[in-house]
């Protein structure tokens, strides 16, 4: 049908949406004036790179790629390790493992900055919903994190 209604979205709406379908996900959102392609590599660069913001991530110890596809071996600070997987690509990530999910997105605003957006916590075990405990408070220590890099 050529008269089917479209809707495009961009990354940081896609993961609004995607959050709201998952009870207990927050998103939180910043805005920073750096262009999206410098905030974007200190947020992912070799995938490496996001767990100097991440709060609760203390190593990544192998990352394998096919295309847009990811799989992380990650470690938290707290000693815990998740395999995660999903799909990233040039303003957006979306992994998750069996007890863990973690959502970036990154689009440009029209201040001419970058609009970050951030989602993700810890499953709850069989269920697609995320225990809603520090869910707004971590992400906004992630993106208090990211903007002190910004400004070094």
């Amino acid at each position: 049908m050529t008269n089917w209604p479209q809707a495009e979205l961009d990354d940081v709406r896609r993961l609004h949406a995607l959050a709201a379908g998952i009870p207990g996900a927050e998103v939180t959102e910043r805005v920073f004036n750096e262009p999206l392609p410098a905030v974007w590599d200190l947020m992912w660069s070799d995938g490496r790179r996001f767990i100097e913001f991440q709060p609760d991530m203390r190593s990544v110890e192998s990352v394998q790629r096919e295309g847009d596809r990811i799989t992380m071996l990650v470690r938290s600070t707290f000693g815990m390790r998740a395999r995660l997987q999903g799909v990233v690509r040039p303003g957006w990530c979306w992994l998750q493992s069996r007890f863990l999910l973690i959502g970036m997105a990154a689009t440009e605003d029209p201040t001419g900055g970058t609009r970050v957006a951030l989602t993700g916590g810890v499953r709850v075990p069989g269920r697609a919903a995320l225990i809603p405990l520090g869910v707004r408070r971590e992400s906004r220590k992630s993106l208090d994190r990211l903007a002190s890099k910004l400004e070094t």
